[in-house]
């Protein structure tokens, strides 16, 4: 129970909450962050077809299509990156996500010659990755493609991790967690799905199975068969309540197992 009240802190999750104020706070937050930084003017996601994505570029279009009525400025933009490697098998799903979110503007840009090129290399260097650090790699060059847009647009990456996949170390190091502002980290799979009821999404869309889809040897593999627990005890211990031994054990394994990956050292 110690170190259950430790993450708990650690994450500043909530036992419970009220979607409609999540989301407005969330969103006075990042007018308030863009604001406060006058050169910013473009917020960038990727939108991958999963929930996270699609509540997270929801939350950034409403920000926003605010930001411009009450500035009374035009230059703010919400841009959607579409990034699939090759085709993507659910790719239905992320024309209805996109369909959903009404960005600004939409990218698409398939990474898969560029990860591909990587893996080359490092053949040639006599290194021969793993299906699953190939996986990685895909999530880095699409962060990598990201902050490009960024560059060019004068904006900052938003990210899309929640508390489940934070406090579990499910994400790539300098991936997926690399981006400048996280607006759903405080937030478990429940909880995330709840926002997006209040913002009517389409059910399909929230209730969608979790996947990575990092792995080519298997495609669309649920977060829960790799992660071997299911989110919904993973949010029950976020939100400080009972699970049974066998499930804290594997949670809190998980924690201390991926410590590095949420701590930066510096030594010296």
């Amino acid at each position: 129970m110690i170190l259950q009240k430790k993450i708990i802190k650690l994450l500043h999750v909530k036992p419970k909450i009220i979607p409609k104020i999540e989301i407005e706070n969330r969103i006075i937050e990042l007018k308030k962050y863009l604001l406060q930084n006058t050169n910013l003017k473009s917020l960038i996601v990727a939108i991958s077809g999963g929930q996270d994505s699609t509540l997270t570029g929801k939350l950034c279009q409403i920000t926003i299509e605010q930001l411009r009525r009450e500035k009374n400025n035009n230059s703010y933009q919400f841009i959607a990156l579409r990034l699939p490697y090759g085709i993507q098998k659910d790719e239905q799903d992320c024309k209805e996500v996109i369909k959903f979110i009404k960005p600004d503007k939409v990218f698409t840009i398939n990474i898969k010659n560029s990860v591909l090129s990587s893996e080359l290399s490092l053949n040639i260097a006599g290194i021969k990755i793993s299906d699953y650090v190939k996986g990685n790699e895909k999530s880095r060059e699409r962060m990598k493609v990201q902050y490009s847009v960024a560059a060019m647009t004068n904006g900052i990456v938003v990210g899309t991790s929640n508390a489940a996949e934070i406090i579990t170390g499910f994400f790539t190091k300098y991936g997926d967690h690399g981006v400048d502002i996280n607006l759903i980290s405080k937030l478990n799979k429940r909880q995330g799905q709840l926002l997006l009821k209040q913002l009517n999404c389409p059910q399909n869309l929230y209730l969608k199975t979790p996947t990575a889809d990092l792995e080519d040897k298997n495609p669309q593999k649920p977060d829960e068969i790799a992660l071997g627990i299911k989110y919904n005890i993973i949010d029950s211990y976020l939100e400080g309540k009972e699970i049974n031994i066998s499930d804290r054990k594997i949670i809190e394994k998980l924690y201390l197992h991926t410590q590095h990956k949420r701590n930066t050292i510096n030594i010296g």
